[in-house]
Formats: C-alpha cells, structure tokens, sequence
C-alpha cells in the first residue's frame, strides 16, 4: 500500500534549513526570533508530513542530518530559493520595474564595455531577465521594431527611422587596415588605387538599409555578416577595409595589421546612440542601461 504523504509548509522547511545552517534548534531560534519549542514543533510537523526523520537528536546536543535528511537538504534549498525569487520578482513589479527586457547591441561596441555593463546590470538588477542579441547596421533596428526588444544600442544606420528615439552615447573611431604585405599598405599610394583592390565589408542582415553603402569604394567586394570573419580574413590579407580601431589595436602594435594612408580617407566615426520606440515607456532599469553605456563610451 503506498504511502500518503503531507504537504510541508514553506515555514516548515524553512525552520529545517534554518537549524542545518546554524548547527542547533537554539541558533534558528534566535535567527528566526522565536521560541526554540517553536523551532522544535515546525521540525516535527515537517518530519510527520514527510514520514522521515530528517535530525539525529540523541546523543548530541547538535542537531546532526540522518540521511533522509541529506537527501531532502537540496530540494528544500530549492523549493525556498525559486520562492525566494519570485518573491524578489513581485516585488521589483511593484516598485516599477521591468520583468524583461530585449537589448540589441551593435557589433561595433567594444565586447568589454557590453561585458562591464552587463556584469553590473545583473548584480544591480538580478530579478531582471535579460535577452540579448549582438547585431550589424540595419539588423539592430530590425530586432527593436520586428522582434519588440526594447532597448538598442546601434550606429548611424539607422538613424533615418522614423518610429524610433535616439540619445548619442558614444563614438567608435573606424580606420582602414590590411595586411602589412598588403599593395595598398604601400607609402605615397594613388588616388584610385584601392577600386582595385578587394574590400572587405560588413554586410546587413536585414533589408532596412538595401541599395545603400557605408565607405564603400572598391566594385570588388566580399560581403561579411560576421566582423569576426572580417578581421581574420585581413589578417590573412585577402583584402582591406575599414575596423573598429580598438578592434585591431593589438594587430597594429604587433604588425599584423598596419594602417593605410589612402588618399580617399575612408576612415570615419561610427557615431553610436541608444535607441528605443517612441511608443515605448522606459522603465527604471532600461534607463539605467542607456546611462551605463553612455558613461562607458562618452569617457
């Protein structure tokens, strides 16, 4: 015949963890500010409802685990803390902030400065749930307005959208690079030179910005969706084109990379700016992003 067990209260299981954690039904007590018969009835009515022993209680004025009580130790540590957090997150919906929110971020952004602020998001928000998505040019609209991210921080491309608010955050300086055995790495090149020679250029993902080129000056082109790709293959010297400078700035200092004095000057500054729907309510914690990234990339 099986057994039919109780339903534990939260409190229960709370006492049990509070006596395991101060070592004695004395400790919990004073922990929990009651009375150590207290302590002692919520453990019983837990071990009644569960039909186990979990405390060895003679012989020793220390509570000690039985085994049944080591085996159950995990799973009420588990049942408290997802209670734990959905309290944390009631509570945050309470004093106003987002349950979620979708970040879009620029491929340009230099990783480090996403990981700082994102580290201290999460330590500064932990009831939070974050989604983020890394993405080139058009792409970083597409995700805010199609996919309904709520936040994103992206460049100039998009700055014709009509549906979106802007707030500039930061500059990112792009230069043109190649290989050090590159022919255009050359001193005193002519105006000209670098239509004949192979252009690597970060490609969009989405249509928002079709027919349309961002320093694009050579017809022979391969196309990357992936800046990533784009740096190993001008490492390899398959062609040149224009990088993030704090991107290549140890392929410079180690010469794997050098930059090119062309004539046209294809350089220029990827002007990087928070981005969000202007039928969109930013909440606090959205707000707190857009303002961590400033004070990372306006320094």
């Amino acid at each position: 015949m099986k057994m039919k067990l109780g339903d534990p209260t939260l409190d229960q299981l709370r006492i049990f963890l509070a006596v395991v954690e101060e070592g004695s039904f004395g400790g919990a007590a004073r922990r929990m500010d009651r009375a150590v018969s207290a302590i002692s009835y919520g453990v019983a009515q837990l071990e009644a409802q569960l039909a186990v022993t979990v405390f060895e209680r003679e012989g020793s004025r220390k509570p000690t685990l039985t085994d049944a009580g080591e085996g159950l130790l995990a799973e009420a540590r588990s049942v408290t803390d997802r209670l734990d957090a959905l309290l944390a997150k009631a509570q945050s919906l309470h004093a106003g902030l987002e349950s979620s929110i979708g970040l879009v971020i620029d491929v340009m952004v230099p990783g480090e400065v996403t990981a700082r602020v994102l580290r201290d998001f999460r330590n500064t928000f932990p009831t939070i749930a974050l989604r983020l998505r890394v993405e080139g040019l058009g792409a970083v609209a597409a995700c805010l307005i199609e996919e309904d991210a709520q936040l994103a921080i992206g460049g100039p491309a998009i700055d014709d959208a009509p549906d979106l608010e802007r707030q500039a955050i930061g500059n990112i300086e792009l230069i043109p690079v190649a290989a050090p055995d590159h022919p255009l790495a050359k001193p005193k090149i002519k105006p000209g030179s670098s239509r004949e020679h192979l252009q690597l250029v970060l490609s969009d993902r989405s249509t928002r910005t079709q027919g349309r080129e961002f320093s694009v000056l050579s017809p022979l082109t391969w196309r990357l969706g992936d800046l990533g790709a784009k740096h190993s293959l001008l490492k390899e010297g398959l062609g040149w084109g224009n990088m993030p400078r704090h991107m290549v700035a140890d392929d410079l200092a180690d010469g794997r990379l050098v930059e090119l004095d062309l004539p046209e000057k294809p350089g220029d500054t990827y002007t990087l700016s928070a981005l969000w729907r202007r039928n969109t309510r930013l909440g606090p914690a959205t707000h707190w992003l857009i303002d961590a990234f400033f004070d990372e990339l306006s320094a």
